[in-house]
């Protein structure tokens, strides 16, 4: 008794006027102009609840709408960020590849530096050797113990060569400097842009994802917006249903009503119960209500032990584990409603007049309903059988008394207890 009887908002004020009175249907106060207009309030009430239902159903289509555009932007953020991340793989194996070339170039270097050690340290012995001997000095002395003209060029181009192959060497090391330098730059350079390229990628991707959180929870909270939209058309639908019910009592009361004033001077008949079930059911009391089930009071109005603080018990509970367990109408009235609810399982809604007081009886957690929505029925007839539907741990009978139409908060709920013999 908690998701669907608390949505339910039954308008309090639609009584159907007096539909039961000892023998008669009606009293004289609720005429068939009364009734008309009682109709003729709840028809308006309906047509509200309708346009209620077609607000509930374009706020749901452009929820929907809304969570398609979402979907697909997340679709593209999907791609988007299966993209950078490709792009980060490939700039992460090129860093590996360049970085492997660096390694590779590492090696070279160290060869070059080592060919240039030897042929700094071949120059400096050269060096050292013209300082020895006087350098250029050395050279003339060599020309000048030439033994003639023959020996002299021989010895000419000997020196000649000896001076370009120390200028090569120069040459050659100024060579291997300058393509040190511009190797060590070139690989040094592409692995600051192959590293700087993939930071970028890797910050386009948190951007994404973060892009993508935020959609995520978006979509979220548009989901539970549609969720709470459908809960609260589901609601509005039940109460147009229950108020079509109210309408169609009301209709049902005006023909009875009719029948009444035809047949005003007829005396009246006493109400015969129509049991029909195999289960045991109470004897029918006198007076104007009686035990709707046979079985103990299990559980009685108000508070009891196991309910949550500020929890409140609307009924009483008669249980009896027996078979087929008739129940009865406490009273003569018109079906309000008969259906299945998510709390209340197998319920019946009667509406009652009782000496002008309009009253309603709930039967809930019912195994089978034999009575529909709109039956007139009498008091003791049989309107369902005991069982454990809905919101129930076990087979019993949940009753409530009403002072006046059922209402959502059940304010109008009393203690049936000394008015319905229990």
């Amino acid at each position: 008794m908690k998701k669907t009887v608390v949505a339910l908002t039954v308008a309090a004020s639609m009584g159907l006027g007096s539909l039961f009175t000892g023998s008669s249907i009606v009293t004289e106060a609720a005429t068939i102009s009364n009734l008309k207009d009682k109709q003729n309030e709840i028809h308006n009430k309906r047509s509200n609840l309708k346009s209620d239902i077609n607000d509930a159903n374009t706020k749901i289509n452009v929820l929907q709408g809304q969570q398609a555009n979402v979907k697909s932007e997340m679709k593209r953020l999907d791609f988007a960020i299966g993209d950078t991340n490709a792009k980060i793989h490939d700039k992460t194996a090129k860093i590996v590849e360049t970085q492997s070339k660096v390694n590779q170039l590492q090696g070279e270097i160290e060869v070059i530096v080592k060919r240039m050690e030897k042929r700094n340290n071949l120059l400096k012995e050269r060096a050292r050797n013209y300082q020895e001997t006087g350098g250029m000095v050395n050279y003339i002395d060599v020309l000048m113990g030439a033994k003639n003209f023959s020996d002299f060029i021989d010895r000419a181009n000997a020196v000649a060569t000896i001076m370009e192959a120390d200028q090569e060497l120069l040459k050659q090391a100024d060579m291997d400097k300058k393509e040190l330098v511009e190797k060590r730059t070139k690989v040094e350079k592409d692995l600051a842009s192959l590293q700087e390229m993939k930071s970028e990628l890797e910050q386009m991707n948190k951007q994404l994802s973060s892009q993508r959180t935020a959609k995520n929870k978006l979509l979220s909270k548009l989901v539970r917006k549609e969720e709470e939209v459908h809960e609260g058309k589901l609601a509005l639908e039940e109460q147009e249903q229950i108020l079509a019910g109210q309408e169609a009592a009301i209709q049902k009361a005006i023909q009875l009503e009719k029948e009444r004033q035809a047949a005003a001077a007829a005396p009246a008949k006493t109400p015969t119960p129509s049991g029909g079930g195999a289960g045991k059911a109470p004897a029918i009391s006198g007076g104007t209500f009686t035990r709707p089930a046979a079985g103990i009071i299990s559980s009685g109005f108000g508070t009891r032990p196991g309910f949550r603080p500020g929890e409140f018990h609307f009924g009483v509970d008669i249980a009896n584990h027996a078979s087929n367990v008739q129940i009865l109408a406490a009273a003569d009235g018109v079906v309000i409603r008969s259906y299945y609810s998510s709390s209340y399982g197998n319920c019946i809604f009667i509406s009652h007049s009782i000496n002008g007081q309009v009253y309603t009886t709930v039967y809930a957690h019912m195994e089978a309903r034999l009575v529909g929505t709109g039956a007139v029925v009498k008091k003791g007839q049989q309107i369902g059988i005991m069982g454990s539907t809905g919101d129930s741990t076990g087979q019993h009978l949940h009753f409530e008394l009403h002072r006046g139409q059922w209402v959502p908060d059940r304010h109008n709920a009393i203690n049936p207890v000394g008015i319905v013999p229990l």
